[in-house]
């Protein structure tokens, strides 16, 4: 019988690890990890979230176990299903998501190659085929769903984390409520149950994005890094493929050593003086609202070209940047009600209801230094990019008032 370690997270209490763990998790590709903010920059806004991508990943790992155990899974695919939870971001690059959006190679792409061509896999290969752990991982066989599906472990650690580390109130989810009222089939299946447990998720979820993961300081930061970034890799810096060799420390030094723009960049992120805010649209304010994520990249580029000649600005600090697209694939969850499958979002109106909010906060911003806000306090950008058609705000007030009676 092998012999167990404990790790001793500050969410999940301690974390049981057999011994073929801990020789993976001393491997470089996992320790890297220590080394990978799992909120990038947000700690400019929140100074307590400095969590890692390695908490993150044990806890994933932690509670994909628990489910495992609450399926009933054979012994080898609880095993199968913990080693995957623990890698499920090895392919992360440095600020995880903040980079993974310039370097357009998905960081699940990078873990596939991390757990089946790098050194890590050999070591993995003595006890699972790493092409099954890569498809767990991506979603794709009937283990899948457990780390990645609408209502994943990986989802679930990250807010209750996220939410711990930040010091903001909405992270509280009923996991064990949650994992107890799930079963697997195709999908994994929430019984009704279960149901005001996910709400509670949801909830927490779309609380989250406004103040955490879209703060509006956390977009401006992570506009001016991905600028940094892009121009790094024009210069052949940077190479895009090769992410999951670095962490944070190896990219802020690039960017600190480098000359000119990149150098400038981190410089006014280090000492925090960002770009502001200089005019902003809410996507509410369109009648389609998802129109917008549709912008293609070439025309924001192309308005920002135009906005810097007509007010003789610098190009390369002039930004015009999209929100994320606000998700929320639990909506999608497949619910029991006696012998019936039912999307959450069919049998509660509370999901309903996010469904619709989640377009409230979002919006299309346009960043420059201080220095030039004075010289564009009239700029309009519908001059620049097609936007859609606005809705009528008189008939919007009516129609909300109209609810109340």
């Amino acid at each position: 019988m092998s012999k167990k370690k404990f790790i001793r997270d500050s969410i999940h209490g301690n974390l049981p690890l057999n011994e073929f763990e801990v020789e993976v998790l001393d491997y470089p590709q996992v320790q890297r990890l220590r080394r990978i903010k799992q909120l990038g920059f947000i700690s400019l806004v929140y100074p307590g979230a400095n969590h890692s991508r390695f908490e993150h990943s044990i806890g994933t790992m932690h509670l994909a176990s628990k489910l495992a155990k609450q399926l009933e899974l054979e012994e080898h695919d609880k095993e199968l299903v913990r080693i995957a939870g623990l890698l499920h971001d090895a392919g992360h690059g440095p600020f995880s998501h903040v980079s993974e959006a310039v370097f357009d190679v998905p960081h699940e792409e990078l873990t596939g190659y991390v757990v089946k061509k790098t050194s890590l896999a050999d070591k993995l290969s003595e006890k699972f085929d790493t092409q099954e752990i890569v498809d767990i991982i991506n979603g794709k066989s009937r283990l899948g769903p457990i780390i990645s599906g609408e209502l994943d472990m990986d989802r679930m650690d990250y807010l209750i984390r996220d939410s711990h580390y930040t010091g903001v109130a909405y992270g509280v989810i009923d996991t064990e409520r949650i994992i107890s009222n799930l079963k697997l089939k195709r999908e994994l299946i929430l019984d009704i149950k279960g149901v005001q447990a996910a709400e509670a998720a949801l909830a927490a979820r779309y609380l989250m994005y406004p103040s955490v993961y879209q703060h509006h300081t956390t977009r401006i930061v992570n506009a001016m890094f991905r600028r940094c970034l892009r121009f790094m890799i024009s210069q052949d810096i940077l190479n895009p493929k090769e992410m999951y060799k670095y962490d944070d420390s190896d990219m802020i030094s690039m960017c600190r050593s480098s000359e000119g723009f990149s150098k400038d960049i981190m410089e006014r992120i280090d000492n925090r003086h960002l770009l502001k805010l200089a005019k902003s649209e809410p996507v509410n304010s369109f009648e389609n609202p998802e129109q917008i994520f549709k912008i293609e990249k070439e025309k924001l580029l192309k308005a920002e070209e135009e906005i810097s000649e007509d007010y003789s600005l610098d190009r390369n600090y002039v930004i015009l940047n999209l929100p994320e697209y606000p998700s929320f694939d639990e909506m999608k969850t497949w619910v029991s009600v006696g012998e019936n499958l039912y999307h959450l979002n069919e049998i509660s109106s509370i999901v309903g209801a996010l469904s619709s909010a989640r377009f409230n906060s979002p919006d299309i911003c346009l960043y420059v230094p201080k220095e030039d806000l004075d010289k564009i306090n009239r700029l309009k950008l519908d001059n620049y990019i097609d936007l859609p058609k606005r809705v009528n705000k008189f008939e919007t007030i009516h129609f909300e008032q109209s609810k109340l009676f």
